[in-house]
């Protein structure tokens, strides 16, 4: 009987230039928080504008996932063929606006990151430790306005030179992803080539951006997602959890 094959061996993250890490779903799971924060806002709205086919955690993924907050209501609500207002940033979150709804779901989310905290992936918090301590420069890339929050509350925002967050993205109006800017402009501020460094995405929409900012690694980590569409979306290897790049 033949031996199994070995799974193939992982590349060296600090062989790169630097790495950039999205947040929500990578370093911590604040994807839960967003999930369960979009579901409830999500479902009341339906309900509330009769609105089918029901939500699901498929539109969660398809249209809310890796993207800033009003391009994901403003692509959900295109999903089920209705169309409001965008507004401004400012809007209440009782308005019937894409800005007021987003802000009406960022609600909840504080709520809960401020009552239950969070914390990092261990895996990710080791591979984090090593490649800080090889020098390996390192970012954070949100679409979320968060982003801040999240890494103090985590206790890792002293680890990152650079965060790349949707405040950033909306005073310099770069395009959420899937288009290539954020990413492209946190290697620009790091200093970096892009096609020198790597990228880590939970997200499809992420994977998209990393790999057209073109990207000399793509890594997909499947929290959900789905291993072969992280990889038909652009993403060279995908893991289950960071701790398998750990050396």
């Amino acid at each position: 009987m033949d031996a199994p094959t070995p799974p193939p061996q992982l590349p060296d993250l600090s062989s790169y230039d630097a790495v950039l890490f999205d947040l929500d779903g990578v370093l911590t799971p604040t994807a839960e928080v967003h999930m369960h924060a979009w579901q409830t806002m999500v479902e009341e709205l339906f309900a509330a504008w009769d609105i089918t086919p029901p939500y699901s955690e498929r539109d969660y993924f398809d249209h809310l996932d890796g993207k800033k907050r009003y391009d994901g209501v403003a692509a959900l609500l295109r999903s089920r063929d209705v169309e409001v207002p965008w507004g401004e940033p400012s809007d209440s979150p009782s308005a019937d606006t894409v800005c007021g709804i987003g802000n009406r779901k960022n609600l909840v989310f504080e709520r809960v990151l401020r009552a239950d905290g969070i914390a990092a992936y261990p895996g990710s918090l080791q591979l984090l430790d090593e490649l800080v301590a090889s020098g390996t420069p390192v970012a954070v890339v949100s679409s979320s306005k968060n982003a801040e929050e999240v890494l103090d509350v985590a206790g890792i925002r002293d680890r990152f030179p650079v965060v790349m967050d949707g405040v950033i993205a909306e005073r310099d109006h770069l395009r959420s992803k899937p288009a290539p800017d954020v990413f492209v402009e946190a290697a620009r501020m790091l200093g970096v080539d892009p096609a020198r460094s790597a990228a880590v995405e939970d997200a499809i929409s992420g994977v998209e951006s990393a790999a057209a900012g073109g990207f000399g690694l793509v890594v997909g980590v499947d929290r959900g997602a789905g291993e072969q569409e992280l990889r038909d979306a652009g993403a060279h290897v995908v893991v289950k959890d960071l701790k398998e790049f750990a050396r």
